[in-house]
């Protein structure tokens, strides 16, 4: 597929895209357990564990699944259902605490309700890849869109890029696997360069395994949107919990992600300052192992390749070898050219 997506989106004062650091985004989702209190304290934990952002979901209930299928259901996903005025608190207190705040919207309604609070990102969840009505009335906000990819093929995706490519050019595939956990050999990490390769597109990782070693993984190659979701207490009731990091590994993923960033340095091979003590100590050079009289042939018996650096450098010894000294040398000495003659 063609087309010209933004090769870097701007979210408020974050940069995403090749060589930023990775935008990581806290999902808090429904771990807020319907509770708009429990949801202010995800968003503090979230800005503790130097998240970029804080996203939840948003949704009305009878918009999203129907009553007729499984009223057991129904009422479930009513219980983690917030009003818009507990999203508006929830934007609000995200803005006091200099954090992005973003959520899926699961329907139009939610979406538009999302417009107005002027949310910089919209993320379109797995479950809804062919839902494109949702995702072009989505597009249509002129917004980065992130749209998650589980449960798909890559003839799904293309359908879903062409509903947004009309309205919108700011997008990011996020590679996801909708198993929950995911296994190691459920992942398929080397779908984020294929995705990046077959669409040029930028490509995050939406996490679904325990732990973060996956989410390490996926910036080391390349991705740059991170998701992954954050619970206050792994022990809590509810359907992600036992799947989200805590607050402390949050925390903890987050400062490797950093550290892992840090260490990519440089395309460009030089010789760093710190390194230039110990390659004088671990290189070799050209060093008598005797003295050597004034006149006397360099042979093998009197140099050799010795550290540290500093004389005449080994790839030149085969040029040494035959020479003969201008001036009586020392043993232990590092030889220079104009010892020889």
């Amino acid at each position: 597929m063609k087309n010209n997506w933004k090769k870097t989106i701007k979210i408020g004062k974050f940069t995403i895209g090749k060589n930023h650091p990775s935008f990581v985004i806290a999902e808090g989702g429904i771990n807020h357990n319907g509770d708009v209190r429990l949801a202010k304290k995800l968003i503090d934990a979230a800005v503790d564990a130097n998240a970029n952002a804080i996203k939840f979901q948003t949704f009305i209930t009878n918009r999203i699944i129907s009553k007729n299928f499984s009223p057991q259901v129904f009422k479930i996903i009513k219980k983690y259902e917030l009003s818009p005025e507990d999203f508006g608190e929830l934007k609000d207190h995200s803005m006091k605490r200099d954090i992005i705040f973003c959520s899926t919207p699961f329907d139009t309604t939610s979406c538009d309700l999302l417009t107005k609070l002027h949310v910089p990102l919209y993320k379109i969840g797995s479950g809804d890849l062919d839902n494109i009505p949702l995702i072009t009335h989505a597009s249509k906000k002129k917004k980065p869109i992130l749209l998650s990819t589980g449960m798909s093929t890559n003839q799904d995706i293309a359908e879903a890029l062409r509903s947004v490519a009309p309205h919108n050019k700011e997008i990011a595939l996020l590679h996801c696997t909708s198993i929950y956990p995911a296994n190691f050999n459920e992942v398929n990490l080397n779908q984020i360069s294929s995705l990046r390769e077959k669409f040029n597109i930028l490509v995050g990782y939406s996490d679904h395994t325990l732990g973060f070693e996956v989410s390490l993984a996926a910036v080391c190659l390349g991705a740059c949107i991170i998701e992954k979701h954050l619970t206050l207490d792994n022990n809590m009731k509810g359907p992600d919990h036992k799947t989200s990091l805590n607050p402390s590994d949050f925390k903890t993923m987050v400062k490797k992600i950093r550290n892992i960033e840090e260490s990519f340095g440089s395309y460009h091979k030089q010789v760093l300052q710190r390194e230039l003590d110990i390659r004088k100590a671990a290189r070799r050079s050209i060093i008598s192992i005797q003295d050597i009289p004034k006149g006397k042939t360099i042979d093998n018996t009197n140099v050799d390749i010795l550290r540290p650096a500093g004389g005449i450098k080994p790839k030149y010894f085969g040029k040494v070898l035959g020479k003969e000294a201008k001036t009586t040398i020392k043993e232990g000495s590092l030889l220079q050219w104009n010892m020889l003659s």
